[in-house]
């Protein structure tokens, strides 16, 4: 089997090629690597927003509550308010 003869210009040339292509697969490789990394990072976080959201919807469920809720605080501030007014005029009879 003969051996093809090669110029030291072509020799050097192949070695440049072949380191070249490693660099390039190593390149590939990593990102790649970092690729498949930050999709597992998106989907973790997919998964912590999708679970905030369902808690801020259960959270939320029982906002028919809140008008009964502030039904009874303003009835809370009205009685307040007359007990306010009252005390106020007693206290203007008894000054005077």
């Amino acid at each position: 089997m003969p051996l093809i003869a090669m110029t030291p210009t072509e020799h050097h040339l192949w070695v440049v090629a072949n380191i070249g292509g490693i660099v390039i697969v190593v390149a590939v490789a990593a990102l790649l690597s970092l690729l498949v990394y930050l999709v597992k990072v998106i989907d973790r976080r997919v998964v912590m927003i999708r679970d905030t959201l369902k808690e801020a919807e259960q959270s939320t469920a029982n906002t028919v509550l809140l008008e009964k809720t502030a039904q009874g605080v303003d009835a809370v501030l009205a009685e307040g308010l007359e007990h306010h007014l009252f005390l106020g005029r007693v206290l203007q009879k008894v000054r005077s």
